[in-house]
């Protein structure tokens, strides 16, 4: 003998309320990891401010570009729920970044060679005197210093590990300090599919208990 309509949606109504309480469940511990991962980041990075000093651990040593490098996406899955991820770009050094783009810029130095080579042949045919002359005087020329020349690699490279901004040798407990806001990073993205899925359970939920009525 099946169940009545009444039955079916009173079982309906129970699947529905205990997915609902283990949802608020999980969303609840991982509301507390979160606040954990916080905590700890913030203390390693006070435990890194008093071994480095207050002006070495700050925003005045941020680079002057700065590029993501984890990106947050949402997008729509099975029963119109959403969901959040996050996607870790790849760090590349500079001469990755040259090597990348090598095929865009072969165009110009090409050209540039050309009318260099064409260029020396003019002055190849000027007058020994002119060439004379300009050996005696010779035109002043200007060079940069190599701090200029160079710049910084920080500032060449935007996708460079922010750990670096704060000098080579950092201490471990910076890098604790990073670990941990990475993570928080990632855990917020679950939070929030999480959040959604718990908000979609609710509606749903009240949903059918007002047609049950």
């Amino acid at each position: 003998m099946g169940l009545s309509k009444t039955e079916e949606t009173s079982l309906l109504l129970d699947e529905q309320l205990l997915q609902y309480m283990d949802q608020l469940e999980s969303l609840q511990e991982k509301r507390s990891a979160l606040n954990t991962l916080i905590e700890q980041g913030w203390f390693s990075l006070s435990k890194a401010r008093y071994s480095m000093g207050n002006k070495q651990v700050s925003s005045l040593q941020y680079a002057s570009e700065m590029e993501p490098q984890i990106f947050v996406q949402a997008r729509a899955v099975e029963n119109n729920a959403l969901e959040f991820c996050t996607e870790r770009i790849t760090i590349q050094s500079p001469t990755e970044r040259v090597q990348n783009t090598t095929s865009v810029e072969d165009i110009g130095p090409k050209e540039e060679g050309v009318r260099k080579r064409i260029k020396a042949s003019k002055d190849m045919a000027e007058p020994e005197e002119l060439v004379g002359a300009s050996a005696e005087n010779p035109s002043p020329t200007s060079t940069k210093p190599p701090s200029e020349s160079h710049g910084n690699n920080r500032d060449q490279n935007p996708q460079a590990d922010p750990l670096k901004w704060f000098g080579i040798l950092v201490p471990q407990t910076l890098k604790q300090a990073q670990s941990s806001f990475r993570q928080v990073i990632e855990l917020s993205a679950e939070i929030a599919t999480l959040q959604a899925a718990v908000l979609k359970t609710r509606d749903e939920f009240k949903l059918a208990l007002k047609l049950s009525c």
